[in-house]
């Protein structure tokens, strides 16, 4: 890894200046582990739903879509605030948004009603960023040979966080209430947060363009790079498959089909935890296969656990293993995607940004049309959804993978084409 000084000459971009090195095993356990810590903030409430249902007199499906107003603040939040990680101090950045996400959820956790909810929410989500400012941070400095692999590691922490939202938020909401779960989540943002952010290399950037510049780059951008192009339509298609069918979950595990209670539908998120453990061995594969064979292989396991979630609509067997693989799809096919996303350009933290806010907002869309479907078709109609979403994400995994168009250079060539 480069230990003091790493500079880029890219037009527009800063220089940067890094005066303290960040140790190695150290700093990127730190950032894994505030990674879980802030990617659970985007999912807190989609176990609490039921919960938070009946505080406010309504019905769960009712407020299904406060889901998807975290997922669409978050890719709000990295459309303004993300881009940012090339062109100013990430420090002074990361520890901002860990306070402004930490009020955000102790405001969230007072809240008198649902609009007061999701629009605490939506600013959370929007700020909970932090782990797409780190990513770059840490393909910067990875050896390029072992690059995915280190990417690996933060994806690992990113949806060991998704899922510990789902196990401990239903846990901690059904023995303490919704609420305490907002506060309990705004401590430990705070406490990793800052904690990161000390951590953090100190960066001096000498801009040469505009603070928010890198919105305006990003359709220039996608469409200098068909590589960072291909990865975004990817990545929405699985993610938004995920995103339809596990934010859906709690109803149907809470609904009439089965009858649990909230806590024990939450730790139905344990066996897709165990699909986190794929997330190192296919950095590996990505390293020496590159990152279009792990996604179609990926691909065809989302395409297998979707008729196995229709399935499980009655059958608790088939509902277990199409979680695990639908996590392992998604797991492998965003290290892939994201390595690729990181690479292909000479601005990593905008390019990321092009890449994840593609992601959350195939995410968002797929939860919002997973609740009508629910209420119109029940878990058919939720996995019906799923399947549509798989299917431009695939198309774009058949045409090969060209090289990036001049003006695009990457980081690192590396065989994650």
């Amino acid at each position: 890894m480069p230990s003091a000084t790493a500079t880029r000459l890219t037009p527009g971009i800063p220089v940067v200046t890094r005066e303290r090195p960040a140790s190695g095993s150290f700093f990127l356990l730190l950032i894994a582990v505030c990674t879980a810590v802030t990617a659970a903030n985007i999912y807190l409430a989609a176990p609490l739903l039921p919960l938070i249902a009946h505080d406010f007199g309504t019905v769960p499906s009712a407020v299904t879509w406060i889901a998807s107003v975290a997922q669409l603040g978050y890719a709000a939040g990295l459309l303004f605030f993300a881009p940012l990680g090339d062109r100013v101090d990430r420090r002074p950045l990361v520890a901002g948004l860990s306070v402004a996400t930490t009020v955000s959820l102790v405001v969230a956790a007072l809240a008198p009603g649902i609009a007061a909810l999701s629009a605490c929410v939506f600013v959370a989500a929007a700020a909970t960023v932090v782990p797409q400012l780190l990513v770059p941070l840490v393909a910067e400095r990875a050896p390029a040979d072992r690059r995915a692999r280190h990417v690996a590691a933060v994806i690992a922490g990113l949806f060991t966080g998704i899922v510990a939202a789902r196990v401990v938020g239903a846990l901690a909401g059904q023995a303490f209430g919704w609420r305490w779960v907002f506060a309990g989540s705004a401590v430990l943002t705070l406490v990793l947060g800052l904690a990161t952010a000390l951590a953090l290399p100190s960066e001096r950037r000498s801009r040469q363009s505009g603070l928010f510049s890198g919105i305006a780059e990003l359709p220039g951008l996608l469409r200098r790079s068909p590589d960072l192009w291909r990865a975004c339509v990817r990545q929405a298609g699985m993610f938004g498959a995920w995103s339809a069918l596990w934010t859906s979950l709690t109803l149907l595990l809470t609904g009439p089909s089965y009858g649990l209670t909230t806590a024990t539908a939450g730790l139905f998120g344990l066996f897709g935890l165990t699909a986190t453990a794929v997330a190192p061995p296919a950095g590996g594969l990505v390293d020496r296969f590159g990152a279009t064979r792990v996604v179609r292989v990926a691909y065809l396991l989302a395409a297998v656990s979707v008729p196995l979630f229709w399935l499980g609509g009655h059958a608790m067997a088939a509902l277990f293993a199409a979680a695990i693989a639908v996590h392992a799809a998604l797991v492998a096919s965003h290290v892939a995607n994201q390595t690729l996303a990181l690479t292909t350009t000479a601005t990593p933290a905008t390019a990321n940004t092009a890449y994840v806010v593609s992601g959350f907002a195939g995410g968002a869309l797929a939860s919002a049309a997973a609740g009508p479907a629910f209420g119109h078709w029940g878990w058919t109609g939720v996995c019906a959804v799923a399947g549509a979403w798989l299917i431009p994400g695939w198309v774009a995994t058949i045409r090969p993978t060209r090289r990036t168009r001049p003006g695009a250079t990457p980081l690192t060539p590396g065989p994650t084409s």
